[in-house]
């Protein structure tokens, strides 16, 4: 299973919110370019970063930044936030994005999702965000009436390959994923699935891997040294991960 470590960018700066709530923000790093460089020295091979201005706003103002974190490590950069055009995901592809993540668009205008698919296979994922089994969009300010174990089942049928899972009532909470929602989705989707949001410990992301997982994404619980993400990914290894 691949270990995402989790930068969130807002106003330049590595934040992380409790639960999507703009109003609870706390700020883990000045410098989100060193932040990555730290990452990839504990032997992690993928980043997971979110713009989340774009995300609220749905204009993506981190680019230059997410550029030079790219320039600045070898490392495999996933990217949401904001992302509402196929021009939105041309530009990020160039800069050498590994893959770009779409949330809102992918719920409110399908066709559009269908036409990233087809101009870059392989390329996007599918960032669903839930809460009561319903997807929200708009940086999770937004409710929507469409189901997401529904939702998945489309994704698989429009050649989705992947998408992040995050049950937003566990993210930042430290309380643990919610592991019957993985469970459930892997019974009903051949997609990948990155799980995120809760995961506290060690424990946790073992498991996830135990699960079948593809990945998981670790923000909170790195800043806040309740995972040494060192450790945690030379454990997994000697798990002999099914990825």
């Amino acid at each position: 299973m691949i270990i995402f470590p989790a930068i969130d960018l807002k106003d330049k700066k590595a934040v992380r919110l409790i639960q999507g709530d703009f109003k609870q923000e706390t700020t883990y790093s000045e410098d989100p370019v060193e932040l990555a460089k730290t990452f990839e020295k504990a032997g992690t091979t993928h980043l997971h970063v979110v713009d989340l201005n774009g995300a609220k706003d749905g204009v993506m103002v981190h680019e230059c930044l997410i550029a030079e974190i790219i320039k600045s490590t070898s490392l495999s950069v996933q990217v949401g936030g904001g992302i509402r055009s196929l021009d939105q995901v041309q530009r990020l592809l160039e800069i050498g994005v590994t893959e770009v993540i779409v949330g809102s668009i992918a719920v409110e205008k399908p066709e559009v999702l269908e036409q990233m698919v087809k101009a870059y296979p392989g390329r996007i994922v599918v960032s669903i965000d839930a809460k009561d089994g319903f997807v929200l969009t708009r940086g999770w300010q937004a409710s929507s009436k469409v189901n997401a174990y529904n939702f998945i089942k489309s994704l698989e049928h429009l050649g989705i390959k992947k998408i992040v899972y995050t049950d937003v009532s566990k993210d930042g909470m430290l309380m643990g994923p919610n592991f019957e929602d993985y469970r459930l989705i892997s019974k009903i989707t051949n997609i990948k699935v990155v799980a995120s949001g809760g995961v506290s410990s060690k424990e946790d992301l073992i498991i996830l891997n135990r699960m079948g997982l593809y990945g998981a994404i670790v923000g909170k619980a790195i800043y806040e040294h309740k995972i040494d993400l060192k450790e945690v990914i030379t454990c997994l290894q000697k798990e002999l991960s099914p990825v």
